[in-house]
Order: structure tokens, then sequence, then C-alpha cells
């Protein structure tokens, strides 16, 4: 294999980085489903802001056959003659919190139909261990024909981006790597850390460098959870939790988690993959578990600190009128997917409470489509009712200069979930 083509196969918020990280070194074809994606990326547009525009302009190419540069399509035949494919596709989770494995199989499918003797595919969607040799190479072999480490091979290499984070983008994350065979693990090793300026970490097998990913999710949601539970027993205490929390971090080992919502396509999803491998294998993980029960359920908590606020303000909650701030997963970033946001709302509506949501970051169209939920674009303090409740549910760097009570009554309340707030009537 002397010569390096790169096929990325989903261009999300891991896919994209990953394109045109490795587009400056080697031609790389990334490829979507999702046609209206692809034609926006052609444009030079990322409409996910992980890429900046300048940046994606620069690798472009408007052919798929260049020496180095991105070429993005929607049609498998563009992704021919690549030797190396990359699978970056979402892993979700159902209704029931049982993953959904079905878009990870249906790239494994495209890449089946063009894969060839001495190909290599890489996964870096999250998973539970034996995902990719267990499941996914089964359908490689079935639509391509070829045996597994005799025509193509394998290699993992868990996605560690962090979305809406301009300081650690992907070059800057050590890549933990791994391949079906040891020769093998060391190409995609050579690979990786051809463009990975923080360096790269060989595992021992696939299984490992899953394992590892999908424990290191879990480790911080069982964290917040912690805090989140210390959230609830200091607010029955009347004791402020992030002043303890500032007081406890003096000491140098202390890790410094916050209580919140937690939500994204990681800390919220993984650790169901790791607990329904588990119960494969007839064990019921019991802290993972109680962990995303705490986090489950911060929403309704929030939810009900906020009305028992607004009642011992003498405030009618049927039709009261509710200013939430913030729709997306995190702060700064546009994401919507899995977000603990729509819990609070969900909460707040079933109390009979009429929800105004204010995202500056967010897509309204994606938020429709994802939660069958109307934002507003803009904040008129003039010539509108004034709002009896204002929750900030996201940090939103646009939210830290406004001057809230512009838009509240003498008698309004306003919660602070991320604690960023002055003169708040509660927080976590």
């Amino acid at each position: 294999m002397s010569t390096i083509k790169i096929g990325i196969i989903g261009l999300g918020y891991v896919g994209l980085p990953l394109a045109r990280l490795f587009a400056t070194k080697y031609p790389v074809v990334g490829f979507d489903i999702n046609t209206e994606r692809v034609n926006e990326l052609m444009q030079g547009i990322d409409s996910t802001l992980e890429v900046d525009n300048e940046e994606l302009n620069a690798v472009l190419s408007k052919s798929p056959n260049m020496e180095t540069g991105l070429y993005c399509s929607d049609s498998v035949s563009h992704l021919a003659d690549c030797n190396y494919y990359i699978i970056t596709v979402p892993t979700p989770v159902d209704p029931t919190k049982r993953p959904i494995l079905t878009p990870l199989y249906k790239a494994s499918e495209t890449v089946g139909k063009v894969l060839k003797q001495g190909d290599i595919v890489v996964y870096e969607s999250t998973v539970y261990p034996g995902v990719t040799e267990e499941e996914c190479v089964p359908i490689l072999e079935k639509i391509s024909g070829l045996r597994f480490n005799e025509g193509f091979f394998a290699g993992y290499s868990p996605e560690r981006i962090n979305p809406g984070d301009k300081k650690h983008t992907v070059e800057k994350i050590l890549k933990v790597t791994s391949g079906s065979t040891p020769e093998v693990g060391k190409k995609v090793d050579e690979l990786y850390g051809s463009v990975i300026t923080a360096g790269t970490y060989l595992a021992t097998s696939i299984k490992v460098a899953e394992a590892a990913k999908v424990i290191e999710n879990s480790q911080r949601d069982i964290n917040i959870a912690f805090v989140n539970e210390l959230a609830k027993i200091f607010n029955l205490m009347d004791i402020d939790t992030h002043e303890v929390l500032e007081a406890a971090g003096t000491k140098w080992n202390f890790l410094p988690f916050k209580p919140g919502l937690v939500g994204g396509h990681c800390i919220g999803v993984d650790p169901y993959y790791l607990a329904q491998k588990a119960q494969q294998y007839g064990y019921h993980p019991e802290i993972i578990l109680a962990g995303r029960r705490m986090n489950d359920g911060m929403g309704s908590y929030v939810a009900s600190e906020i009305v028992k606020l607004m009642v011992q303000k003498d405030i009618k909650i049927k039709g009261a009128r509710i200013l939430v701030l913030g729709i997306t997963f995190k702060e700064n970033c546009p994401d919507v997917r899995n977000t603990g946001a729509v819990s609070v709302i969900e909460h707040l509506k079933s109390y009979g409470a009429d929800l105004s949501i204010f995202d500056p970051w967010a897509d309204p169209a994606e938020v429709l489509r994802e939660y069958n939920l109307d934002t507003v674009q803009h904040l008129d303090k003039e010539g509108q009712p004034k709002f009896d409740a204002v929750v900030l549910t996201v940090s939103h760097k646009e939210f830290l200069t406004v001057d809230w009570s512009d838009y509240l009554n003498s008698n309004s309340i306003v919660y602070d979930v991320k604690g960023i707030l002055q003169n708040t009537d509660g927080r976590l």
C-alpha cells in the first residue's frame, strides 16, 4: 500500500474535523448520505461550526482525484479507490436506552461495496467492546466477499472530539489506536501519528481500545452524578453547593466536577453501551446505571425546584410565562443532540407553563425536527409581557452580558442551572 487515500464515512462533528486534518497531507474523500450536508461543505460552509470556513476552503478539492485535499460526496463510487476507510457515524440509544447500531451497520455495508484486497477499515464510533469484530466485520465480509485478516483488515481508534472546544482540537488530543493484527495496528498508529501532533497510543487490541473509549465518558458521568447528588443534599441543608466545591477544590487531588444537566452524544449515551454489554454477560452494573438514573432525573428535579420557588412567591404556575435560556447540550456549541435542557422544558410544560425558548446557537429547524419545539430568534424587552421566570440551562457567552431583570416582573424568579449569573433565586 504505497499510496494512501482515505475515505471518511460520516461528515458530522467527528468526521469533518478528522477529514480536514487528514486532507492537509493526504487525498481524502468525505462521504455522507445527507446530500444537503455534502453540498454545504463543498461550498466551504460547516454549519456545525467545528471547522473554520477558511480552514475548510483551504483543503477543499473540486475533484476526487487529487494529490492532497478533501472532496465531499454522497456517491459511494467516489470511495472506490480509497485504501483506508474511517467510519465516524453516530451511535445513539433508543427511547428505552438500548444501543442503536443501525448507522454503524449501514456504514459497514457502504464500505463493503467498495472494499478491496489489502484495505483497512477503521472505526471511530463509540461502541461496547466487541462491536467492531463481532458486529461490523461480518457485514464487511458478507458484502465484499473478502475474508477478515486475509483480504481486508480492521482497526479501532476512538473519537475524542469535544464539540465547541477550539482549544482541544482533534490534532491536539492524544489518539488511541489499534489494529486487527500487530502489523495493521502499527499501520493505523502511523497513519494517525502522521497528523496528530499530540501523539498516539497503540492499544494491545481492538477490544481494549473500544473499552477504553466507553469508560472515559462513563467515568465522567459517574462523577457528575455524584456532585448532582451532593447538590440535592446541600439544597436541603440550604448550603451553596458551588461554594462547597470551591472550598473542597483547594485540595490538590480533588476532582473539579460541577452539578448540572448531562446530555450530548457521549456522556449521556456511552454508559448505556457498556451496561448493555455487561448484562449480556449476566452482570448487572450497579454504579454505572445508578449514575445514569441520577443524571437522567436532573431535568425533573430542576423543574420541581423552579416550581417550588414560583409557589413561594405566589406565582401561578399554569399559564406562567417562563423564558428558557439555551437548548443545546453544552455552551457555545450548536449541537442539540440528547440535550438535558429538553427534560427541563418538558417537565415545566407538564405543569401548564407557557414557555419561550431562546438559544442563539441552536438551529430552529433542527430543534423543531428533533423535539417538536419552537425557539425564538430574538428577545424584545419592549412591547411584550414580562416573564414570570427566567431559567438558564446552558451557559452561552451571549447570556453573560444581558441584564435579565429587564425581562422580569418585580416578583419574577431567576433560576441558574449553571451557576454563572448574579442575583439568582436558585441554582444547582
